[in-house]
């Protein structure tokens, strides 16, 4: 799946739950267009293990959008 597929099938899933609400992912954020497509579902924090090489791009992004990020710096899923 492609991971924003997977972030606007999550804000489908959800609803209306997922606004104000937090979301949880167990692989990080590669892009920052990940992050602008979970506050368009209405998503207001993030909690993700990071370790991209864009990092910094994302969490601008998530600043810019003012969004909350948290990482966990942990993966419980390894492929």
């Amino acid at each position: 799946m492609s991971r924003l597929d997977a972030v606007r099938y999550a804000g489908m899933k959800a609803g209306e739950a997922a606004r104000g609400a937090v979301m949880a992912s167990d692989a990080f954020f590669p892009f920052a267009d990940g992050v602008q497509r979970a506050v368009q579902a209405g998503i207001t924090a993030i909690i993700q293990p990071g370790g991209s090489v864009r990092d910094e791009e994302v969490i601008a992004a998530a600043d810019r959008l003012g969004l909350a990020m948290v990482f966990t710096g942990m993966r419980h899923f390894r492929h």
